[in-house]
């Protein structure tokens, strides 16, 4: 895979309610250009939007990419970094042997994460850090009223 690009990719999710109305952002930048989507659903998970950001953010890319992909979830990042190897192997069961939940979203993020070199980032929440804060504002700005 040849990567050119190099692009940092803030993601969030928000949740009015868990389940509820929720709402998913990314803020994309790359050199000078600068990239915010977002978007909701009425009746969803704040893990749920958490992944959809993430997803979102990666198909608005047009290229292969080398990714910093900084997310404030625990969720997605221990999902595509420990355990969804597993998941696969085990035909989508957790070590409980309960299906996965999410996996709607699971399986196209692990298609997705396969186009791009991507370094996962973990930021506290709602700390100061500028992308995160902006991703934050996108995902409650999704939320549907």
């Amino acid at each position: 895979m040849k990567t050119e690009n190099i692009v940092d990719i803030y993601t969030d999710g928000a949740c009015k309610g868990n389940p509820g109305p929720g709402g998913w952002g990314a803020y994309l930048v790359s050199g000078q250009h600068e990239k915010e989507i977002y978007g909701g659903e009425t009746q969803t998970t704040n893990n749920r939007m958490e992944l959809q950001a993430v997803i979102e953010a990666l198909q608005a890319l047009k290229n292969p990419s080398k990714v910093h992909l900084y997310i404030d979830s625990q969720y997605v990042k221990n999902g595509i970094n420990l355990w969804i190897s597993n998941w696969k192997k085990t035909g989508w069961m957790t070590s409980g042997k309960k299906p996965v939940k999410n996996v709607d979203l699971w399986k196209p993020l692990d298609e997705l994460v396969a186009n791009h070199e991507i370094t996962w980032v973990w930021v506290k929440g709602h700390a100061g850090n500028a992308g995160n804060e902006r991703a934050d504002l996108l995902a409650n700005k999704g939320v549907p009223v």
